[in-house]
């Protein structure tokens, strides 16, 4: 990058502590004291990454609970990340348990989970290692489903989550990536200052192919749920596009969305394979900076506090993520109706799969003698409107 372009990206970065720039916008003042329900662990394996472990399991969590990494931002600790998320309360009141992964300011003065740098993002080494092991330590210790494990983050810890889903894909079920980059463009702080500011396009297949090389990989590849402001000025928006282009191609999706909507006022679009299970979303916070939308959840419920880089913006995008990583779906069933929207645009498939909202399917006709269709014809009809009634639903988010 050049050194023009170096100012002018310090430049769009907010002033704080007196000084103009990145250091600052990820400053160690903005890693709050808080009182955290979080417990370290200070032996849980090798650690070649030199990362702190903690982690959250709610009181009588079952065997076989499912487990979510969650990696913070830049400046941030996991406690104080996982304050403003609310991933914590979302875990105690679905009972699922957390892992929370800390940056040290000995690996990196801002704390950065440092996903640019190929010691740190190789399978087995680095702060991927380590992420690694700390997981294998939860799923023994707490006896967790292996394979009910998911992972997200904000901003370097949203960069960290495509690192962690391509280096580890035998592992994670889903992720999703908030206000992050995609996997595999930048070796280095120059070429990873570029990306943020820039997204420089790249062809889908050129994205997919920096996935399928982090580590030979032939079973299912994880769901991937993408989240970023569109006016955000420190990670580029058109990185959203990058990464759902990214994993588009790694599930052999064309880059159509397959249905969109609207929830909680905010865009979504759907990708889904062909057994009908949605496996890439993305959501643009239209008007929003940098950071973790926050907002009242569909049951009426407020996860998180507004902080640094913890932003009110109506939609509750860590009840949206675990929704998405199925795990709401016990208290759903005697939650409200979900407060999500409104419009609904299917667009149409060449081949109809189960999560399709399909064409109108048409009223039971008359035998050829005149006779009505019999009773076992009706009841078959019936379930096919109600399957694509449902169908509709889901492409909208209004269910799972």
């Amino acid at each position: 990058m050049s050194l023009a372009k170096n100012v002018e990206f310090l430049s769009h970065l907010p002033r704080l502590n007196g000084f103009n720039g990145l250091a600052a916008v990820y400053g160690r003042s903005l890693a709050p004291a808080v009182d955290s329900p979080l417990v370290e662990t200070a032996d849980f394996g090798a650690n070649p990454g030199a990362l702190k472990m903690y982690s959250f399991v709610p009181d009588g969590l079952p065997r076989g609970a499912a487990l979510v990494v969650v990696l913070h931002g830049c400046g941030q600790t996991a406690a104080g990340y996982d304050l403003g998320a609310g991933w914590s309360t979302l875990a105690r009141h679905y009972g699922f348990a957390l892992l929370l992964p800390e940056q040290q300011s000995a690996n990196n003065a801002n704390t950065c989970f440092n996903w640019f740098n190929p010691e740190d993002i190789t399978r087995g080494k680095g702060e991927a290692g380590s992420i690694r092991q700390m997981i294998a330590h939860m799923v023994v210790d707490h006896k967790l489903d292996s394979r009910r494990i998911y992972v997200t983050g904000l901003s370097a810890g949203g960069a960290m989550t495509s690192v962690m889903l391509a280096t580890y894909p035998d592992v994670f079920a889903a992720g999703a990536i908030v206000a992050g980059l995609p996997f595999g463009i930048a070796t280095n702080l120059r070429e990873a200052l570029n990306g943020m500011m820039q997204a420089p396009p790249r062809p889908a297949n050129e994205l997919g192919d920096l996935v399928r090389g982090a580590w030979k990989h032939d079973g299912p590849w994880p769901k991937v749920s993408v989240w970023h402001g569109s006016a955000d000025r420190t990670v580029n928006p058109g990185n959203a596009d990058a990464i759902v282009r990214q994993w588009l191609d790694v599930h052999g999706l064309p880059e159509t969305p397959m249905a969109t909507a609207t929830v909680d006022g905010y865009p979504r679009e759907v990708w889904w394979n062909e057994d009908g299970e949605t496996v890439v979303e993305s959501y643009t916070i239209t008007g929003m900076a940098h950071g973790t939308p926050l907002g009242v959840a569909a049951n009426d419920e407020r996860y998180g506090e507004a902080g640094a880089f913890l932003i009110e913006a109506g939609i509750s995008s860590s009840y949206h993520i675990a929704n998405f990583f199925g795990l709401t779906e016990r208290a759903r069933r005697s939650a409200p109706v979900e407060r999500e929207a409104a419009k609904t645009v299917v667009k149409p498939m060449t081949k109809p799969v189960a999560n399709e909202a399909a064409k109108p399917i048409p009223l039971p006709r008359a035998t050829r003698s005149g006779q009505a269709a019999p009773s076992h014809t009706l009841r078959g009809r019936a379930r096919e409107i109600s399957d694509a009634i449902t169908r509709a639903l889901t492409a909208a988010g209004l269910v799972k």
